[in-house]
């Protein structure tokens, strides 16, 4: 059984989580980048996957937009 400061916890990540996901998902299917790894991997850690889709997705692409 949760007691209340997992649950309190649960509710404070879980849209954090949600909303991570959703939005790396959104902007790597766009950018064609393996959305649904993105979005899993989204769900499953918080911050590192946003961090690491910054420099592995999202700089390379803005220097290929550039040239």
């Amino acid at each position: 059984m949760m007691d209340s400061e997992q649950l309190f916890a649960l509710v404070l990540v879980s849209p954090i989580m949600l909303t991570q996901s959703i939005l790396l998902f959104i902007d790597a299917k766009k950018k064609g980048a393996y959305a649904w790894f993105w979005g899993v991997w989204g769900l499953i850690q918080f911050p590192f996957p946003s961090i690491f889709y910054y420099f592995i997705v999202i700089r390379p692409y803005r220097k290929k937009m550039n040239h």
